[in-house]
């Protein structure tokens, strides 16, 4: 057991103090976005000192952009799950390629789903234009578009997906279908007081709709597919 005060006792505790200013501040960030965002009220939920924040993450910025961080590194393990699926040698079969985007989508739905404060972030982002999110981007959000592109061209040269618009141009709003279908669900509760939206049932049948809707939008049948 470590000693009160020992090296590693002092680790521990920063990383714990660090993990609840982050989920403090992904609240924070949630509700009232970059700008309404306050300091004093992050410090205020996590139960920390302001200055600590500022010893940690140097600025209100910096605080962000370990937010956006964290949630891209819980969504990263599914990602270099799919990409390294798609960049095997063998040959992927088109119906190979829509159980891997089936896979895929209903996970982020899922991640979505238990994580309802990061989809409020990015819907602040997109009302606000992005200004903020470009901002904290680094170089590892640029090669992860590295990464993706040329498989996503390859699926397209193959005749796999349906457009001929830029890949990313189509993988992205299938990924936004998802933010989409849930961030209307308080509107239609209220339109529509009759349906059932939240229930565990109801959920999935929503993972199955947006999943089934965004896989087939983005490829084509496998009857379709070039020989």
């Amino acid at each position: 057991m470590d000693k009160p005060g020992s090296r590693r006792g002092r680790a521990h505790d920063a990383e714990g103090s660090r993990e609840a200013i982050l989920d403090a501040a992904e609240a924070v960030f949630a509700e009232h976005g970059f700008d309404g965002a306050r300091i004093d009220a992050i410090a205020a939920l996590a139960g920390y000192n302001k200055s600590l924040i500022f010893q940690y993450f140097s600025d209100k910025l910096g605080l962000y952009a370990e937010v956006i961080r964290r949630a891209d590194d819980q969504t990263r393990e599914m990602q270099n799950e799919a990409l390294a699926s798609l960049n095997a040698e063998a040959a992927i079969t088109p119906e190979q390629l829509r159980s891997l985007f089936a896979s895929y989508f209903g996970w982020y739905f899922d991640y979505l789903v238990q994580h309802p404060h990061i989809m409020r972030i990015f819907m602040w982002e997109m009302a606000e234009g992005w200004q903020t999110f470009l901002k904290t981007m680094s170089q590892r959000d640029y090669d992860d578009i590295d990464d993706f592109m040329p498989v996503l061209q390859k699926l397209q040269a193959a005749g796999l997906l349906r457009s001929e618009l830029h890949p990313m141009l189509q993988f992205s709003p299938a990924m936004f279908t998802c933010f989409t279908y849930l961030e209307l669900l308080p509107l239609y509760s209220v339109m529509l007081p009759g349906v059932d939206m939240y229930s565990p049932a109801a959920m999935e049948r929503a993972h199955k709709f947006v999943v089934d809707f965004v896989v087939n939008g983005l490829l084509v049948n496998p009857a379709e597919a070039k020989p």
